[in-house]
């Protein structure tokens, strides 16, 4: 059996990696290959994440770069066709929900050969995010549906995809987290900042809602001054971010430390000793939900309801005021770590994944 592995962006990185490692544990007789489109490529931080995950160089990066979602993709699809005619792969594996996700996909779809989805079912039913249409489509065009959860096989029942194709396998973003947070404790992030465990509050923003338009943005900042009178914020700035403060004027407050982006050990290492995390990333969803530390999600909804319904989330939106009560009330009270870790989410994915494959191969 041959597998093809596609990346486009950082958050893929940390979703196919424990699939190659699993599949370096099974048998000769299924093969690999890691393909980057190079949607998102700083070389900097890709090598940074591809050697903290343990992960091979890519065999092939199209080297795609970036541009609007009509110029990605057509580059992605371009760009990908004749490596799936030559390669001529079993499955087709992709993951997650970027422009590559679904470039891929409709290429291989297309082209009869089959696709495997991974992180299938998710749903903010907002389609004002890009995210959601690749989500949408990919998992019409895809073969075989392997969700993180049983919110997600819901979705797709609804959307009337056949049940026999869609598998739950559990979040494979959490084999990561659980496998690599032995070696984050040998980071020495705290100490270069300076920080104490459970001392500090974690922020990290992207977002085009929530950085491209300044009065937005300029609120969120002040939400996050007020919320480092408690405790200081430490700030991994997104360089979109760090672009739009600057053309918008706006500085960090006080008390409100703004950094670089970090490699995935230092940053697991960063947020995983936090008293409280502030996002509007999905995957810092599912990984704080995991270790029982809160999170508030900058958004007005969420792809993973179930961070929220079982584990640690709470949604504020942008509005500073709802910002600040939820994270002074999250900063004096436990309540929002008593919830239990969703089904499935034991540090396994990866393995039903594979077994999911060579079932239906």
């Amino acid at each position: 059996m041959k597998i093809l592995h596609i990346v486009g962006a950082r958050p893929n990185f940390m979703k196919i990696a424990p699939l190659i490692a699993e599949i370096k544990r099974r048998p000769a007789s299924i093969s690999q290959m890691l393909v980057h489109t190079g949607q998102h490529y700083d070389e900097a931080m890709s090598d940074a994440f591809f050697r903290d995950l343990d992960l091979p160089a890519p065999d092939l990066n199209l080297e795609v770069g970036s541009g609007t979602h009509a110029e990605t993709t057509a580059r992605v699809m371009l760009a990908f066709e004749p490596v799936i005619v030559r390669e001529r792969p079993d499955w087709t594996l992709v993951v997650g929900d970027v422009n590559s996700t679904l470039a891929c996909a409709l290429v291989a779809s297309k082209l009869q050969f089959r696709v495997a989805h991974v992180e299938a079912g998710l749903r903010s039913f907002d389609r004002r995010m890009p995210e959601e249409i690749n989500r949408i489509l990919t998992d019409q065009l895809s073969d075989l549906l392997l969700t993180p959860s049983a919110d997600a096989d819901a979705n797709l029942l609804r959307e009337g995809i056949d049940a026999w194709r869609i598998v739950r396998v559990g979040n494979v973003m959490i084999d990561t987290l659980l496998a690599h947070l032995d070696r984050a404790q040998h980071s020495t992030v705290l100490e270069t900042l300076g920080l104490e465990t459970s001392e500090y509050v974690v922020v990290t923003l992207h977002r085009p809602a929530n950085v491209d338009d300044a009065s937005t943005l300029a609120g969120i900042l002040d939400a996050l001054g007020r919320i480092a009178g408690e405790l200081p914020v430490i700030f991994p700035a997104h360089p979109r971010t760090q672009l739009r403060m600057t053309e918008f004027g706006l500085n960090a407050p006080e008390g409100v430390k703004i950094i670089n982006p970090l490699g995935y050990l230092d940053f697991l290492r960063l947020w995983s000793a936090s008293k409280l995390v502030l996002t509007d990333s999905g995957g810092l969803q599912e990984e704080t939900t995991a270790l029982g530390l809160p999170c508030l999600t900058l958004r007005e909804n969420t792809e993973r309801p179930v961070t929220i319904t079982e584990g640690t989330n709470r949604l504020t939106g942008a509005d500073p005021e709802k910002i600040v009560g939820e994270a002074l009330a999250a900063l004096d009270s436990a309540s929002l770590t008593e919830k239990r870790i969703p089904e499935l989410w034991d540090g396994r994915a990866a393995e039903r994944i594979i077994d999911a494959l060579i079932a239906r191969a």
